[in-house]
């Protein structure tokens, strides 16, 4: 007789995850979804031009009208400037000279061997709060944070005596939900700073940015989640998981050359350290303002910071992958040059769309007229201030559950929030920091981004019959505790007027 399957009781927050996921694989891809963007955008223009939708810039008193591009103009002009969107798009630039300096050290091995070699040297009296400091800092070293540490934390950890799932999912959480936080300028600052430059020129064309401009929030940021992960994991994950009654792995060891590169890596950073410092401590420093002698207004040390950050992890790329001998040669030097700048296949066709779509935003003058009324609107309700600061984190939090890519998130809503919230008075660093808490908080749980599926693969090695349920459900209380503490950190550095960073007030 056969038998008839029983229906699976799931839990309402198991159904709010199917939900999430299903409703986030029925969106395009990231760049086909530009293209529709483009489309929408130009419809757009069409009809509120036929109604002639105007706004009054509140600075100027200028009237911005809004303007048909499906004519002959508005085609002839996208015509002409298909390629200058592109190649003057600045996110494009910055990041592309930034991954010089980060594929070389991902691709020689340097990254791999720091996380190792600096998890299982840890005592282990700290090895948890190490391994979440280091998870929080390896979001500067791209993907070696999320795929690299998760496996090695777990072997790390079951050597202490914990079950390997605790390793997993605090290293996973830790990088991830903490994304924004850290002691190091990376790759993600520079991302959101073009984007965060691109929507705040709508109001003030000769705005520029820094990728610096949150640096102060991050960094005490980086210590403040330390402490919730720490007290998370402590609090749910180790009582949760038990002890590991399974087969105990054995810790892969750095080997001579890792050593070797290390120490070639290690000597070679410092070197560059301090002629960077020879460069800036001096008043007559050539890094500082020729004129005011200043560090961080119009300086060639904060207007070069992506030279020198690519340089910074440059040189300790390639000088591990010379002790180690991952680099023997010109040619293997080269091919590790033009393999990670390969991945960068996908972000360039997403910037193409994204330039064009933000050229027709621009175009349209559909930007400034939809932040100028909906900053009357936020105006006239009332509703500023703290209750928007909370609105918009967990606006792009969900967001965020729905559209995993950070950047084209960002694309998507800073051309629209960073004038908007500069009508309202706040500064676009300001604006961009309130962006990136939202976008790093639900991080851990959504099934959006690649790597929870093979966070899975590795807590299989452990637990057969694990599902993706069972392990968000361990990962949601950090997504909870980095959102709620997150938010009150902010709100609290709000009320007190911190800048967020160098060039980053709270108010213009």
């Amino acid at each position: 007789m056969a038998r008839t399957k029983k229906k699976e009781n799931k839990s309402f927050f198991d159904r709010m995850l199917d939900s999430i996921e299903y409703a986030g694989n029925k969106l395009p891809d990231p760049i086909v979804l530009f293209f529709i963007l483009c489309g929408i955008v130009l419809l757009a223009s069409f009809i509120t031009s036929y109604f002639n939708v105007t706004a009054i810039h509140p600075g100027t008193g200028e009237k911005i009208v809004a303007n048909n591009l499906l004519n002959g103009a508005g085609l002839a002009d996208f015509i002409s400037n298909m390629v200058k969107n592109f190649s003057g798009f600045p996110p494009l630039g910055m990041v592309l000279v930034m991954m010089i300096g980060v594929g070389l050290a991902e691709q020689s091995g340097f990254f791999n061997s720091l996380l190792k070699r600096t998890v299982i040297a840890t005592p282990k009296k700290i090895i948890i709060p190490s391994i979440i400091l280091i998870a929080i800092i390896a979001n500067a070293a791209g993907d070696a944070g999320p795929i690299v540490l998760p496996p090695l934390a777990a072997t790390v950890l079951m050597a202490f005596g914990y079950h390997p799932l605790v390793g997993l999912v605090v290293a996973y959480a830790s990088t991830l939900g903490a994304f924004a936080a850290n002691l190091i300028i990376g790759m993600s600052d520079t991302l959101a700073a073009g984007f965060t430059e691109i929507g705040a020129q709508t109001v003030n064309p000769d705005y520029t940015v820094n990728p610096t401009m949150n640096y102060y929030f991050l960094v005490v940021s980086t210590i403040f989640l330390l402490l919730v992960s720490l007290w998370v994991t402590h609090k749910f994950t180790i009582p949760r998981f038990g002890t590991y009654t399974g087969e105990l792995e054995q810790m892969e060891q750095v080997t001579e050359e890792e050593k070797r590169g290390l120490k070639w890596a290690g000597i070679s950073a410092v070197l560059f350290v301090i002629a960077l410092l020879v460069m800036i401590i001096p008043e007559s420093g050539i890094l500082r303002n020729a004129e005011t002698g200043s560090i961080i207004e119009n300086s060639p040390f904060m207007n070069g910071i992506v030279p020198l950050l690519t340089i910074l992890f440059f040189i300790p790329g390639l000088f591990y992958g010379l002790g180690s001998k991952t680099i023997k040669n010109s040619k293997d030097f080269g091919e590790m040059l033009g393999k990670s700048m390969s991945t960068m296949g996908p972000y360039i066709v997403l910037v193409f769309a994204a330039a064009q779509m933000l050229a027709f935003f621009s175009a349209s003058n559909l930007g400034p007229i939809i932040a100028i009324k909906g900053a009357d609107f936020l105006n006239e309700i009332g509703f500023t201030g703290v209750p928007l600061i909370v609105a918009f984190i967990l606006f792009v939090a969900f967001v965020n559950l729905l559209i995993g890519s950070a950047s084209a998130k960002w694309a998507i809503l800073a051309p629209v929030f960073v004038p908007m919230f500069m009508f309202l008075d706040y500064h676009p660093a300001f604006t961009q920091l309130l962006y990136r808490i939202g976008d790093s908080i639900s991080n851990p749980v959504t099934p959006m981004l690649p790597y929870l599926v093979l966070l899975l693969s590795f807590a299989k090695k452990y637990d057969k019959n694990i599902g993706l349920g069972t392990l968000i459900a361990a990962l949601f209380p950090y997504s909870i505790f980095f959102g709620i503490f997150w938010i009150i950190l902010v709100i609290v550095w709000y009320l007190f007027g911190i800048p967020v960073g160098p060039e980053g007030p709270i108010y213009l």
